[in-house]
């Protein structure tokens, strides 16, 4: 899996504390929104050229990451 401390970060100055990628103000939330509309890597990265394909992966191993963490009571 990607390492995506590399890109993502957490700082309660921006985007109030959500991660986002390093460098933006893009949270990870906005990019598996826009995956989950349906959009591909390309489209993002045309709307969003700050964006790359590494950043957008990152962001899916960041999620996939915390599912992984996620405890369900019992």
């Amino acid at each position: 899996m990607i390492n995506y401390q590399k890109y993502i970060e957490i700082d309660s100055e921006l985007r109030f504390g959500k991660p986002i990628i390093i460098g933006t103000r893009i949270s990870v939330y906005d990019i598996l929104n826009w995956l989950a509309d349906g959009m591909t890597f390309e489209e993002i990265i045309i709307d969003f050229p700050e964006l790359n394909e590494e950043q957008i992966k990152a962001s899916l191993a960041y999620a996939a990451d915390k599912v992984h963490k996620t405890r369900v009571a019992s």
